[in-house]
């Protein structure tokens, strides 16, 4: 009964060329430049043979046309696909990704992937942000429309366990947009959304997991620095824009081997991308943390699909890790923006395990 809205919703998708083939019969639809639909239809191709048949064996005679069954189709191919969160989830319906019959709309098809493909990063950090004994506390620093915050919220509350979350943006707007949907869905006292910055956001209880997601600029600085000061086990980082180094770059004297590269404005662009976000792993691996930086979406869908996942260990890097990070400051010229937020943590020598100042302005006791 569902097939004709199925394909109702199909046809809405914009697509220029259909071929269905059925046991009977091959149909094929092909919408024109102006929107003219040309239909097409035929008797299915018969069936191939397996093998040929050999040389001396007798040809059997054919069986009358009217006695052959068309052969059932093979669905040994048909899987359901696994998916972290369903597109029929309520979630989806109250974000707006998924009509009210639970259907994905066509228009959030990118939307609902970038959850999805968050999600699967997310999935293996879980037993290292999961507390013991108490609920697991999460905070996303520069939510915005906050897709991202629920998915998560919504992901780890069905993995069984109690969560409380807090989405932190500038917009008072949407914090009220956000709110509304935190309301129509049921989650009040379990998720919540301020408006402040991420600076200076106050939230009470020390996070387990730190979340921010294309939070622009210096902004994904800002959030390390502060997930960095809360001792947060876990960090989920996908960068925005990277305007601070670009801008370093082009005031700086630039590596002779490097001036061909440097002198073209979008390779200029490009690699001051790669290099912040590789001095951002390097300061996050100074201060204590086992670091990875991962394909978030593919590259068809945004040039910014990098993320930086961090999981904190508390040990002190190694020599050749301080080297490595002085010796690519001083070749080209530049500080890190996450480096002055840090610059207390980060001395000429490894620091002990351990020793790492919280901030005080982010804990609590008993957090």
């Amino acid at each position: 009964d569902a097939a004709a809205a199925e394909v109702d919703r199909l046809l809405a998708a914009g697509y220029a060329n259909w071929h269905v083939d059925t046991v009977t019969e091959r149909t094929q639809l092909r919408f024109t430049k102006k929107g003219r639909a040309l239909l097409h239809q035929a008797p299915a191709a018969p069936a191939t043979a397996t093998a040929p048949a050999a040389a001396s064996a007798p040809t059997a005679p054919s069986a009358p046309a009217a006695a052959k069954a068309p052969a059932a189709p093979d669905r040994a191919h048909d899987r359901q696909k696994a998916r972290r969160l369903e597109e029929s989830d309520e979630l989806f319906v109250a974000l707006g990704l998924s009509d009210e019959r639970g259907q994905l709309k066509p228009s959030r098809v990118a939307k609902y992937r970038q959850v999805e493909r968050f999600l699967a990063a997310l999935e293996p950090m879980v037993a290292a942000a999961a507390p013991a004994g108490r609920p697991m506390r999460v905070v996303d620093l520069g939510c915005g429309n906050a897709y991202l915050t629920f998915a998560a919220h919504r992901y780890l509350s069905l993995r069984g366990l109690d969560v409380q979350t807090v989405g932190v943006d500038v917009s008072v707007s949407a914090r009220g947009r956000n709110t509304a949907v935190v309301d129509r869905l049921g989650l009040a006292g379990r998720l919540r959304f301020v408006d402040a910055t991420i600076a200076g956001v106050e939230l009470g209880q020390r996070p387990d997991l730190v979340l921010a997601l294309h939070a622009c600029d210096t902004a994904t600085d800002d959030a390390l620095a502060r997930a960095v000061r809360w001792q947060a086990p876990v960090i989920l980082a996908a960068p925005c824009c990277h305007h601070d180094l670009q801008r370093q770059l082009r005031a700086a004297t630039v590596p002779p081997a490097y001036r061909l590269v440097t002198r073209h404005g979008i390779l200029r662009e490009r690699l001051a991308d790669l290099l912040t976000d590789a001095l951002r792993a390097a300061v996050l691996r100074l201060v204590g943390y086992r670091v990875e930086v991962i394909e978030f979406v593919d590259s068809a869908h945004t040039p910014r699909n990098a993320m930086i996942r961090a999981v904190r260990t508390g040990m002190p890097p190694g020599p050749d890790v301080h080297a490595a990070y002085q010796e690519l400051v001083r070749a080209w010229q530049v500080r890190p923006a996450l480096a002055d937020r840090l610059a207390d943590l980060l001395t000429d020598q490894p620091r002990q395990a351990g020793q790492v100042p919280v901030d005080q302005a982010g804990t609590v006791a008993g957090g």
